[in-house]
């Protein structure tokens, strides 16, 4: 994994780990793009927190601004950079699956006869 796609990678992890955002990007999947006045009528979050988030998920590349009509600025989600991120969990999988399946054989094979396993 590329040192800038595990920055990549980090800065999704950090702007997901807060259920505000994530109600902020799921809003934005089914509703589409929308400014920070419509999302704070659709979730129980205040206009200026929504702001707050919505700079970060900037910040992180998952939305980007575009100017709309009266100076308003709408949000539109970015999928380049969950899929650093998907990636970035693939490959750290792919590196599990070999030990996890070999330690898995072990304790088959050394199991006493009978014994049950969970």
């Amino acid at each position: 994994m590329r040192p800038d796609a595990e920055a990549v990678a980090e800065q999704v992890f950090v702007a997901l780990a807060d259920p505000s955002r994530r109600a902020l990007l799921a809003a934005l999947a089914s509703g589409g793009p929308a400014t920070a006045t419509d999302l704070a009528g659709r979730l129980p979050i205040t206009r200026q927190a929504i702001a707050k988030h919505l700079a970060l998920l900037a910040e992180a590349g998952l939305v980007t601004a575009e100017p709309g009509e009266r100076r308003r600025v709408r949000y539109r989600l970015r999928s380049d950079p969950m899929r650093v991120a998907q990636q970035f969990l693939a490959a750290l999988a792919r590196d599990w699956d070999g030990p996890l399946a070999a330690l898995s054989q072990h304790l088959d094979d050394t199991a006493p006869p009978g014994a049950a396993r969970r």
